[in-house]
């Protein structure tokens, strides 16, 4: 096949945007033969100076990628999962979600320290509320200072001494190349991540997707797609929005599928967390119980407060 029938698979212009949609593209390449090309798109969240809480989430970055896939100049597209709103988008679906890679979030402090070990007072830089919110559960000492910007960009703010620390994914650091630059790394007993976080999401037009594009789901990976599945419902049903302070994080293992989840509130003085697991088929049609797990969980939460602390941080948001 020539480059001229090379599929167009469109991502963001970032350093990490494009690793991470390269990755993809090299994958779906070897295990079915089709040749991909890049097409760099800008959205208005790679341009904006707005915070992304201001903007109403991270699905801000997904937009401009979904309207060139429903004008059909590109084929399919590549987002960070936990980047993606919860709820369809019209004429698109997911074709495809990557086996995960690690889902822990990462501390890059200066002089190595660790996390404990940052002084009172610290300034600690990360655009994510709930991070924020875990982060002050655990170190109400700290300041924690919003920021925006792509990894090399905040890492930048700590290297020049703005900052004492910044909070990023560890996958997308791997991703780059800047995994060295991390000095502590959160696992969920700790801070739950984001609903999605560590995996890439393809997504394409419905009706391509049964037919000429129905090699994407050669990197596809069912474990994972049943795991984000639950935690995406988490998200849905308390109607929270990507950047709300909501963590989630599920496993599967041996046909159990093990879900738990945290929403904080924005200073980290109230929580509400939450644990459930079931005996679930890797197939597609068990993706069903996957999301039932993910409601009922959810609602349990619900009852003991969680949606009244989505609520608040949001109002916060709004009133910010």
């Amino acid at each position: 096949m020539t480059s001229a029938a090379a599929a167009r698979l469109g991502t963001r212009r970032s350093n990490m945007a494009t690793t991470q949609s390269g990755l993809v593209a090299r994958a779906i390449t070897e295990r079915t033969g089709v040749p991909v090309e890049l097409e760099l798109i800008t959205s208005y969240g790679d341009v904006t100076r707005a915070h992304l809480t201001q903007l109403g989430g991270t699905g801000v970055f997904v937009n401009a990628l979904r309207d060139e896939l429903l004008a059909g100049s590109i084929d399919f597209a590549v987002h960070s999962l936990k980047d993606l709103p919860t709820a369809p988008a019209d004429g698109l679906v997911l074709a495809a979600i990557t086996e995960r890679d690690d889902p822990r979030d990462a501390l890059c402090a200066r002089d190595g320290l660790a996390f404990d070990a940052l002084p009172a007072g610290a300034r600690i830089g990360t655009g994510s509320p709930r991070r924020v919110a875990q982060l002050a559960a655990l170190r109400p000492d700290l300041v924690y200072v919003p920021i925006r910007g792509n990894a090399e960009t905040r890492l930048g703010k700590v290297a020049s001494g703005e900052l004492d620390a910044v909070v990023l994914a560890y996958a997308g650091l791997v991703r780059v190349g800047r995994v060295g630059d991390v000095t502590d790394v959160f696992g969920p007993d700790r801070m739950l991540p984001a609903p999605g976080q560590g995996a890439l999401a393809v997504e394409c037009r419905a009706e391509r997707a049964g037919t000429d594009l129905s090699y994407l789901s050669a990197v596809d990976h069912a474990a994972t797609r049943l795991a984000v599945t639950a935690e995406r419902t988490v998200l849905a049903e308390l109607e929270a929005g990507c950047a709300a302070p909501v963590g989630a994080f599920a496993t599967y293992s041996d046909g159990r599928l093990r879900l738990r989840a945290a929403v904080v509130s924005t200073d980290g003085t109230e929580s509400v967390r939450g644990e459930s697991g079931a005996e679930v088929e890797a197939e597609p049609a068990s993706l069903k119980a996957a999301a039932d797990l993910g409601r009922e969980l959810a609602r349990s939460m619900i009852a003991d407060g969680a949606d009244r602390i989505v609520a608040d941080a949001a109002a916060g948001d709004a009133a910010d």
